[in-house]
């Protein structure tokens, strides 16, 4: 695990107050990572209707050119800073969060990407179930509908039958999260080690099915970039792992059988399974009825790359911002062993001059 020792951050930020009566007792921390100024009016239009409700952090990892655009444009609506300069971590992501976390000047806390968008009611749903749970786990879905997004929301609907899907932003609360020493910030499947962290702690944690966020799908070329990195997050979760190794084993063997009925049959249980998740929790009306169909060709995808993602593996691990990441995420027994001694074993946070709730 990352060891380090986080002096009081530096950062001044910015930030202008803005009163209406909708606004809620919470922060909003946004990690970022730009490679260009794409979609950036966009952006900046959310962010202006989001520090209505919320109070803004974006901390932001872009490089000097587009970190300085980024300035400009926010300037008076949100609190921008780069990721503090003390941490150490590999996954840029990881440090956002340590970083605007530690910034929040309120005990309850969402953490979301670049592209997911909230509404003032899912924000309000969130800050409830924040009164009863250290951490809230919401369900993306994506709109608009690209063929890759409709790809993977195959995907989506699989996992909401399972356990529930992995959206791209989480809620949790802040006294929680400093107590337990933040989490490792060099792991590649950052959600699942925040949450693993949290449950290790004796923290609570909840997924609503039926708190539906929007989310930006990805351009074509990023969705097909993440396709092994994407599978190598399941080397964390071993059984479902192996569930996706045994894909191409039994086309093999339906095929060499000469039994393509099977594949069929196959193929009609995971559109029947996906089908189960769309309506859970009133998922139709988010998740149109033909992306069930979307859920045979993605296991078929998860196949081929869970046999990738274990070569990268083997060779030491998936390449990352220059280096590589064995791990995708601890599991939550050996995270519970360093539980009692957790100060001394994970990134102790302190309260900042200018982090501390209001």
């Amino acid at each position: 695990m990352t060891r380090a020792t986080v002096p009081p951050l530096p950062h001044p930020g910015r930030s202008v107050a803005a009163s209406a009566p909708d606004r809620l007792p919470m922060a909003y921390v946004l990690p970022l990572r730009a490679a260009d100024d794409h979609g950036l009016d966009e952006l900046t239009g959310y962010l202006r209707e989001l520090r209505r409700w919320v109070d803004v952090v974006v901390v932001d990892g872009s490089p000097r050119e587009l970190f300085a655009r980024h300035a400009d444009a926010w300037q008076g609506l949100v609190r921008h800073v780069p990721p503090d300069p003390a941490l150490r971590g590999r996954n840029g992501k990881a440090l956002g969060v340590l970083t605007g976390v530690a910034l929040a000047r309120h005990e309850h806390v969402v953490i979301a990407d670049d592209d997911v968008r909230y509404d003032l009611s899912a924000l309000r749903a969130v800050h409830d179930l924040l009164d009863r749970a250290d951490l809230v786990r919401p369900q993306n879905h994506f709109a608009p509908l690209p063929w890759h997004a409709w790809w993977d929301t195959g995907r989506t609907l699989l996992a909401r039958v399972f356990g529930g899907d992995w959206p791209g932003t989480l809620a949790l609360r802040r006294s929680t999260f400093l107590a337990m020493g933040g989490y490792d910030p060099d792991v590649l499947f950052e959600n699942l080690e925040l949450v693993r962290t949290v449950r290790a702690y004796g923290g609570s944690t909840v997924t609503p099915a039926w708190l539906y966020v929007r989310r930006l799908p990805p351009t074509a070329g990023h969705f097909l970039g993440q396709r092994v990195r994407q599978a190598y997050d399941e080397t964390a979760r071993p059984a479902w792992l192996l569930a996706a190794l045994a894909v191409l084993p039994a086309t093999a063997v339906a095929l060499a059988a000469r039994r393509p009925g099977l594949l069929v049959r196959a193929g009609l249980v995971t559109v029947a399974v996906a089908e189960l998740g769309r309506r859970r929790a009133g998922g139709a009306r988010v998740f149109p009825a033909h992306t069930t169909l979307a859920a045979p060709a993605w296991v078929l995808e998860r196949g081929v790359c869970a046999w990738l993602a274990v070569g990268r593996r083997l060779r030491g691990g998936l390449p990352y911002a220059g280096s590589r990441l064995r791990t995708a995420a601890h599991s939550t027994r050996s995270l519970r062993q360093l539980s009692p001694h957790r100060p001394d074993e994970l990134t102790r946070w302190v309260e900042s001059e200018g982090g501390g709730p209001c």
